[in-house]
């Protein structure tokens, strides 16, 4: 589409954004850009594919605006702005088909586009602290999680932030800003990174919270990479200072109603967000709330596999555990997709449960498999996944969050 038929432009707010680059390394066209002040969109370079809607951690990037048709705002006006314009509504010829609504409306029909919280969800507290005020967490705790002799440093990092409160949910995130700047003299990009612990904190009582951080020392071709914001917090001593921003997230959480059930998929450090929701729960297991939890969790070997220790201690009656290790010698290759097909019957039960929420947090490569995997499941059983989908889409028990 020209800028002459644009009658709405694609606009980042800056009051929101926390400058995290993930849109312009998401963009396939290369249509946004940046510069020590915003993230802006280039309007004859845009063509609404919006892939980098669902990555974005604050919504800052999903905004379609009004204007004038043929007169985009320009890069100027935007580099310049501290929040949005205010909007003037824009006429359109009757019967002129809504580009913005058909192209929401596909981005969201798919496992790509963003699905609203359950409808019991806890309100979300989200940016309560950004880059120009952000909030200093003292580290409590560093631990590693992952064997000795294991490929991968996993680490849980317990973060105080020293009585101040600091409202988080299972399922949300929060931003690190790592000290120090890039070889171009700039400062470093914030990171972001799960909440591992559940509302109430790491330590109940307490303002803290818990990340699970792996220590990124190879890209995804393998070639040797020292990741800045995971090696500087797996690096980090008791008594350190963070500085922190968000919180983020308003998708991504739990449902809270009596009755409601989980069924988790992870690897590695996507287990942090069903860390949190699990340990919810089991301190709210006295309550006798019903609902199950299943969870499905994929390592190469079991001191890979970040908790493994104490997810072997949790009663089975509480938690349906099935570990997935596709390096362990003299056993086949075993992924997740693989355990979700063995327990079909029990997988497509939960499927059509109403009350039950699905959850996948991980490796982006492992959706395409876990995709095939409910496909499978569903053939099985006379359904039908690609029917399915949507319906869990729209009924907010499918959710996404791959990186």
């Amino acid at each position: 589409m020209s800028t002459a038929e644009l009658v709405k432009q694609h606009l980042i707010d800056p009051g929101i954004c926390i400058r995290c680059n993930t849109c312009e390394e998401t963009c396939p066209v290369k249509a946004i850009t940046h510069d020590s002040r915003n993230y802006v969109v280039k309007a004859e370079v845009c063509n609404d594919c919006r892939a980098c809607v669902p990555p974005c951690p604050t919504g800052a990037i999903d905004n379609w605006f009004p204007i004038a048709p043929g007169k985009p705002y320009t890069l100027e006006e935007q580099y310049a702005w501290d929040e949005l314009p205010a909007a003037a509504p824009v006429a359109t010829a009757v019967g002129e088909p809504d580009d913005v609504a058909r192209l929401t409306s596909a981005a969201t029909a798919g496992q790509g586009g963003p699905v609203a919280a359950p409808w019991s969800a806890e309100k979300p507290a989200v940016n309560l602290y950004n880059e120009r005020g952000p909030i200093t967490a003292t580290v409590s705790g560093n631990f590693r999680l992952t064997g000795e002799g294991a490929s991968a440093d996993i680490r849980h990092i317990v973060l105080d932030f020293g009585g101040v409160h600091f409202p988080l949910l299972e399922g949300q995130n929060i931003g690190i800003v790592p000290p120090g700047t890039d070889a171009q003299g700039r400062p470093h990009h914030v990171r972001l990174y799960s909440v591992a612990s559940p509302r109430d904190g790491e330590r109940p009582g307490y303002h803290n919270c818990a990340l699970t951080v792996k220590r990124v020392t190879e890209d995804h071709e393998k070639k040797p990479v020292k990741g800045v914001c995971s090696n500087y917090l797996c690096d980090l001593k008791k008594g350190d200072k963070v500085q922190v921003i968000g919180p983020f997230g308003a998708n991504f959480l739990m449902p809270n109603h009596p009755g409601s059930s989980l069924m988790m998929i992870c690897t590695g450090t996507g287990s942090a967000p069903m860390r949190a929701m699990t340990e919810r729960r089991r301190r709210r297991i006295d309550l006798k709330e019903g609902g199950s939890l299943m969870l499905f969790f994929g390592a190469r070997a079991p001191d890979e596999l970040p908790y493994f220790g104490p997810l072997m201690k949790l009663p089975k009656e509480f938690i349906d555990i099935n570990f997935a290790f596709s390096r362990v010698p003299g056993q086949p290759k075993q992924y997740v997709q693989d355990r979700i097909r063995e327990r079909h019957d029990d997988v497509w039960r939960r499927l059509n449960d109403a009350d039950c929420y699905i959850y996948l947090c991980g490796l982006k490569g492992m959706e395409k498999g876990v995709d095939e995997a409910f496909r499978d499941v569903c053939r099985r059983h006379g359904g039908d996944w690609d029917k399915l989908l949507p319906q869990l889409r729209e009924k907010s028990r499918y959710h996404v969050e791959t990186y």
